[in-house]
């Protein structure tokens, strides 16, 4: 029977919190080595793919066997690019959530799909496991007005802090990832008012509509 908050189809241009865990809540990021090679898997998937420069690189005849399996790897790698924004994201060490925009009815899905086969290929070879690492397919929640919009990031990152890897840092420091879109939700705040900054908003007890937007069961 699919869990309550599973969205039955995805919508052209639509905004959703995806999340999943571990199998029977099991750990998913077991040090920063796992973490890093998550995140890493992120960046490659959502920042533009620069097919000219690889091409020319697998060019060279002085480069390694090594080096040339990995620019076709890199070639082969799917991109999501044109296809999901990510708006906000955590990670904790059994499970995540992410705050994404797709473009097309069925990026989210391809992209979701990518990411956990590849992510659980190598967790599964570095810890000497087989089978399912997630707690069945990836959930999705469907976000339908400005609240949910607003009310999910401030979930996202109060999960997070202050020590788990988040897309925190792009809303309150000079520190930037490409790959993770803010503006969208710093539109909403000041920058030059602290009591109507995303810093203030944060601090604030995040109830309206939750219900709608996190785990069955956290």
């Amino acid at each position: 029977m699919p869990a309550k908050n599973r969205a039955k189809e995805y919508l052209e241009s639509g905004y959703y919190h995806l999340y999943n865990r571990g199998t029977e809540k099991r750990t998913i990021f077991v040090d920063h080595q796992d973490y890093n090679v998550f995140l890493g898997y992120l960046k490659e998937y959502l920042l533009p793919k620069n097919e000219s420069e690889l091409l020319e690189k697998l060019s060279d005849t002085s480069i390694s066997s090594i080096e040339r399996d990995n620019i076709l790897k890199l070639l082969r790698l799917n991109n999501f690019h044109n296809e999901i924004t990510m708006l906000a994201y955590c990670l904790m060490p059994n499970h995540f959530h992410f705050f994404i925009h797709q473009a097309s009815a069925k990026s989210i899905d391809k992209f979701m799909n990518s990411l956990g086969t590849r992510y659980t290929m190598y967790f599964n070879k570095k810890y000497k496991r087989v089978g399912s690492l997630y707690q069945g397919v990836y959930k999705g929640v469907l976000i339908r007005s400005e609240e949910q919009f607003l009310h999910l990031s401030r979930y996202i990152h109060q999960q997070a802090l202050p020590h788990q890897p988040s897309s925190y840092k792009n809303y309150v420091s000079d520190i930037k990832d490409e790959w993770v879109n803010s503006q969208e939700v710093l539109n909403y705040f000041s920058k030059t008012n602290p009591n109507l900054s995303y810093e203030s908003f944060i601090q604030q007890k995040d109830d309206l509509l939750i219900q709608d937007i996190i785990l069955d069961e956290e």
